[in-house]
């Protein structure tokens, strides 16, 4: 299979997927779509995020049902809020042309509109286990004409603990006339043996970690000191092109204390992590979808179920306990055939993990080149450059102008005059230009804190009066405590 066209689908479907742009199909796609618009059956998929997985069960869904039986027949099961709403925006376009509309069910929404939903008879649930599970329970949710049952993301929703809501589902839904397509990146102990339980003589498809890879994401990485990170993702950072994009770390408390940092030089920057509450997770999430922040850092958990179109970095400022998380958070760039960059920041002891990541996904990350002072210089002058040619209005100051102001700049070159209004403009960033270090790194201490203190604490042993006499505890590096980084 090599375009959509050649799926026997409903001309409404079809012209939905044309809207859609949707051409060449991904991998998963291209595997699943047969299967599951053939004969009905029960399904595993294996694909990590961002590969198209919503399509490969959407559309073959969306074939299943009969609009005008105004009463649930498609169920899809989510770990989070956010993909809930993203599976359910993504089945209402490819729906919209055959009158199908889905229902996002989740936690921390009131429950008037949902059962209002519900009520009204629509044909496709999308939700999260422990909301679903109170609708069942109250007899909102009501399954005797279910035709399938999606589980996206079966991984992550056991992860998150939904297990015992996951399976008060399955028990409650009838087997006949229905089907259970199971999609997870990894194939667990757990989920096995769910899949084991519940699904019978399932068909499989299993996308390789290679084709889980987008091909036009360009993987690097960084070699770099603990000490040096922070210098070098501002580095990165400032370098690129309208940066809009995701940093990885590995604990709670290294998002927070990174968000902190970069918001006090200036960044546009927010961050999720699981103390965060759903209002306020929301709140960070419109606020990146409409780019008034540009910098999101999160932890693995908080980040599931996270989409967001045209992000264009994703920065590893600590790789991941487990690998395949690794191809999990570079599928959130370069999605849809667009580029973009996948970027690690490794200190030596992990130099080992690339070669890992590289033999598992078949794939190469080079070595980057980390910018330098004079090039981060350069690329503040080239945007100062774009604000200055957009300047329209400067006939008023030529007028303002004295012939003494004529006379001293008649003797200077275009440049010396150039050179000496960004001096006097941008006088910090000139300064800064001096530096080694980008500009802010000279309070480090007030960002993080606890690196500070240790250090002074070592100091005090290295050149105190009794460093010779007191052995020094060796203590790991704060950013070390994840294990990975």
């Amino acid at each position: 299979m090599k375009t959509f066209t050649e799926l026997p689908l409903d001309p409404s479907l079809m012209r939905a997927i044309a809207d859609l742009k949707y051409e060449t199909p991904t991998p998963i796609q291209a595997q699943a779509l047969p299967i599951l618009l053939g004969p009905p059956t029960d399904f595993i998929g294996l694909a990590a995020t961002g590969t198209g997985k919503t399509a490969a069960f959407g559309i073959p869904l969306l074939e299943r049902i009969d609009p005008s039986l105004r009463k649930l027949q498609g169920l899809v099961l989510c770990p989070t809020r956010e993909l809930a709403m993203q599976v359910s925006g993504q089945i209402n376009l490819m729906g919209k042309h055959m009158g199908i509309r889905s229902l996002p069910i989740y936690g921390g929404a009131e429950y008037g509109s949902q059962i209002r939903g519900l009520k009204e008879g629509i044909n496709v649930v999308v939700g999260t286990p422990g909301r679903l599970v109170d609708h069942l329970t109250k007899g909102g949710l009501k399954l005797g004409d279910l035709r399938a049952l999606i589980l996206d993301e079966a991984d992550e929703m056991i992860s998150m603990g939904f297990k015992e809501d996951l399976e008060a589902i399955l028990k409650a839904m009838p087997r006949a006339g229905s089907n259970i397509w199971l999609f997870s990146a990894t194939m667990s102990h757990d989920v096995r043996k769910v899949a084991d339980t519940y699904l019978r003589h399932p068909a499989l498809v299993q996308v390789n970690k290679k084709e889980m890879l987008s091909t036009t994401v360009d993987q690097l990485y960084y070699s770099t000191n603990e000490s040096n990170k922070l210098e070098v993702l501002c580095k990165l950072i400032d370098v690129a092109e309208d940066f809009y994009g995701l940093i990885f770390c590995q604990t709670k408390s290294m998002v927070t204390d990174l968000t902190s940092f970069l918001t006090e030089r200036g960044y546009k920057v927010d961050c999720l992590h699981g103390d965060k509450d759903q209002k306020s997770r929301e709140r960070t999430m419109q606020s990146y979808r409409d780019r008034r922040v540009s910098i999101l850092i999160c932890t693995d958990v908080a980040s599931r179920g996270l989409d967001v179109k045209d992000v264009t970095h994703v920065i590893n400022y600590s790789l991941p306990r487990e690998l395949d998380s690794y191809v999990h958070r570079i599928g959130r760039t370069a999605r849809s055939g667009k580029p973009g960059f996948a970027m690690s920041l490794v200190s030596p002891n992990h130099r080992y993990l690339i070669s890992r990541i590289e033999k598992m996904t078949k794939s190469r990350i080079r070595e980057g080149k980390i910018p330098t002072s004079k090039d981060v210089f350069k690329k503040k002058i080239k945007k100062i450059l774009a604000q200055f040619n957009s300047q329209k209005t400067f006939a008023r100051a030529i007028e303002m102008m004295e012939d003494t102001w004529k006379t001293e700049i008649a003797q200077m070159t275009k440049e010396e005059i150039i050179g000496r209004f960004l001096m006097m403009s941008f006088p910090a960033l000139f300064e800064e230009a001096k530096q080694t270090k980008p500009a802010g790194f000279g309070r480090d201490k007030e960002a993080f804190p606890r690196v500070q203190q240790r250090n002074s604490h070592r100091r005090g042993f290295r050149h105190g009066a009794h460093s010779n006499t007191h052995k020094r505890k060796k203590t790991p590096p704060y950013f070390d405590r994840s294990g990975f980084n």
